[in-house]
């Protein structure tokens, strides 16, 4: 720890905080453009100058400058840092104008307007005048893909985006060329980024040089209406802010969460919101003659009481989707009870994992944040880039500290990081188990050995063994101890955990979801769109928000909300129960899916015990009282994986495939998105041109 004075109030702070840090900490407001807490320094804003007592005499980037730095005065005082001196204010006052000698006059067709760093603090520390009277420079803008819009005048060299491509996202796709006044932030040859995350840059750009494309010249900041939620494009759960106008969903922004997504969202997670309001399901409709036709509510309860009479239990099943909320699937779950119906499945891609090998089995056991604590990955099975990327994010700053092996077994594939390829499937993970291979002891001597398994070596017919396997590895290599669990699951559906603890499998006797598309009479099917409908009999219900997959082969469509349009709750992979908030209200007679469940109960004759979500969620807590812990991970025993690692089982040969074939297109609401479809044309047409 360092002592130090800033604006005579004596600090205490850790040793490795820069003075920016230091001076912020002691209540003083430090300007910067360049600096950023989770990128490195660059030091080249100088807008956080400070005065240093006993220092040259001339103000200093409080950024680049660690207290360690600092000299103690001439008796041994503590160090002295001045943030408001006339020094100081002058000094920033030059760098503002020369900030803005380039800078255009955009403000009021900006789209960052009212969000700008630049407009926040010229207001606060600069002048309002300039003395200079050139004509500004003129950049050309470039086109750097369809989801971020350049407006390249604008640019102040901040770098924030360089680093933040090359850093965090592990792709050097931006860079500055030239000197002087020909500098430009560029893509070098102008082509389209590539990563995954490149949305963020939008956020981190201090002023209006990089906004986001779909979002342009459709709405300001002091518009829009801002709920407070969390995402369901992946497994993650990242905490997001959503921004609406009316009922209409205009924009998605990242909220800080250091647990789970720190400040970043995936590039799907940012821009799906154009997804929400086409191909959208507003009315009931009931099939006729081959043909699905709009009809009332009574109508298609009718027609759904008509098909389930006389049917025994064993006849009707129900498959939960993948971005369904805890309260519908407890909602399903009880109707299907009172129908004595066996037939639940929420594992829609036929995943091994199950609530009986006890909840350590099919969670990430780590946590996401715990990534930072482990000293070797080895990866079964999974591609983290395409099926988490912003955990992938977190793998790579992990590997940027240094001393983190990593080996992969699966699909080769360009991580955005360094490791050591071990082999394709089954027969690598065999040897790995029976204690061959370098890696092997490369886990066994970590203190905190990291295994994660992704979904594309569970859903296949020999999962169950790859887990059993997995868990002996596990065991083997000292991953699962009392201090430490690192057998961590990956998984792709942000309603699964939620699901697998709620039990939304079958039950003695029951059929799994592949079985009941031939094997039932009536089947529900709660926003499950990604199972191929081609060889379904049974008289299909589908209840859901868009008109995808299941709902173009369904007898029935009951409109359901979206994950924007509900108040839900979801577990993310780590087994973290998290609350959705409402941000706006589903079109036309679309109504909330636990709402439609319950009206369909009682016409059925089986009323469920509540009226209310309140209700309900009591109904809930009740029998599951872990889910009423938000924001927490409910323990999980470690010793449920010793019985787990005994199943083994024979193994087929073939290799592990990743089941994401395209990051952009992964659910319903995706494939509603143009703006999903584009970058999903432009990801297939890179992939044959590196191909080529």
């Amino acid at each position: 720890m360092a002592i130090l004075k800033v604006d005579g109030q004596e600090i205490e702070v850790p040793d490795h905080f820069t003075l920016l840090q230091a001076c912020e900490a002691a209540g003083a407001e430090v300007p910067r453009f360049c600096f950023h807490e989770r990128l490195s320094v660059a030091g080249n804003c100088r807008m956080c100058l400070v005065e240093v007592k006993g220092g040259p005499p001339k103000p200093a980037a409080s950024c680049a400058m660690s207290v360690r730095d600092l000299r103690p005065g001439p008796n041994g005082e503590a160090p002295e840092v001045f943030t408001t001196t006339p020094m100081v204010k002058k000094a920033r006052e030059g760098v503002m104008e020369f900030l803005l000698i380039n800078h255009p006059l955009d403000c009021p067709i900006c789209d960052q307007g009212g969000e700008c760093d630049l407009q926040d603090q010229a207001m606060a520390f600069g002048i309002d005048s300039s003395r200079y009277q050139e004509n500004k420079r003129a950049v050309e803008d470039k086109y750097i893909g369809p989801l971020v819009k350049t407006i390249m005048n604008r640019c102040i060299h901040c770098t924030r985006c360089v680093r933040f491509t090359t850093e965090v996202a592990g792709i050097s796709e931006l860079g500055l060329i030239g000197r002087g006044e020909d500098a430009e932030i560029t893509t070098y040859l102008e082509q389209a980024m590539t990563s995954e995350l490149q949305g963020n840059v939008v956020d981190l750009c201090p002023v209006g040089a990089l906004t986001s494309k779909p979002f342009a010249f459709t709405a300001r900041p002091w518009e829009l209406n801002k709920t407070e939620s969390i995402d369901v494009m992946d497994a993650l759960g990242s905490a997001i802010r959503v921004d609406t106008r009316g009922r209409e969903v205009m924009r998605v922004l990242p909220r800080v969460n250091e647990d789970i997504n720190e400040e970043w969202i995936s590039d799907k997670t940012r821009y799906i919101w154009d997804g929400l309001k086409t191909q959208r399901l507003d009315r009931p409709y009931v099939r006729k003659d081959g043909r699905l036709q709009a009809a009332t509510w009574a109508e298609a309860f009718g027609a759904i009481k008509a098909a389930v009479a006389g049917k025994t239990g064993d006849r009707i099943g129900a498959i939960a989707g993948d971005l369904a909320s805890v309260e519908e699937i407890y909602a399903l779950r009880e109707l299907m009870t009172s129908l004595g119906s066996p037939n639940i499945d929420c594992r829609q891609d036929g995943t091994a994992l199950h609530p009986s090998f006890g909840r350590a089995s099919y969670v990430f056991n780590p946590t996401i944040a715990g990534i930072e604590q482990a000293d070797a990955l080895l990866i079964i099975g999974a591609n983290p880039r395409i099926e988490a990327a912003v955990l992938n994010a977190r793998i790579r700053k992990r590997w940027r500290m240094g001393g983190f092996p990593i080996a992969l077994i699966g699909e080769r594939s360009d991580l955005r990081y360094d490791y050591e390829y071990l082999g394709a499937g089954p027969e690598t993970l065999a040897e790995l188990v029976d204690g061959k291979g370098s890696f092997f002891a490369t886990l066994k001597q970590a203190k905190n050995p990291l295994i994660i398994i992704g979904q594309g070596a569970l859903t296949r017919a020999d999962g169950l063994a790859v887990l059993g396997n997995v868990a002996k590895l596990a065991g083997a290599v000292g991953a699962v101890t009392a201090e430490w669990n690192g057998l961590a699951v990956l998984h792709t559906a942000a309603a699964r955990v939620g699901g697998l603890d709620l039990g939304f499998v079958p039950a003695e006797g029951g059929k799994a979801a592949a079985e009941m598309l031939t094997e039932t009479e009536v089947l529900f099917l709660l926003g499950a769109d990604e199972m191929d409908f081609s060889k379904k009999t049974a008289f299909t219900v589908y209840i859901g928000s868009h008109g995808d997959n299941a709902a173009h082969v369904a007898d029935v469509i009951l409109p359901g909300a979206a994950y924007t349009e509900k108040s839900g709750t979801w577990v993310n992979t780590e087994g973290r129960v998290q609350m959705g908030n409402r941000a706006g209200f589903a079109p036309g007679e679309a109504r909330e899916d636990w709402a439609i469940l319950r009206a369909l109960s009682d016409v059925l004759g089986k009323k469920l015990p509540f009226d209310s979500l309140a209700q309900l969620r009591a109904r809930l807590y009740a029998q599951h009282p872990h889910f009423a812990d938000i924001n927490e991970i409910a323990a999980s025993e470690g010793g449920d994986l010793g019985a787990l690692a005994k199943k083994g089982g024979k193994m087929a040969t073939s290799g592990f495939a990743s089941p994401v074939k395209d990051f952009y297109l992964t659910n319903p609401v995706a494939r509603a998105s143009a703006v999903m479809a584009e970058c999903s044309a432009l990801a297939r047409n890179n992939f044959k041109a590196a191909a080529e």
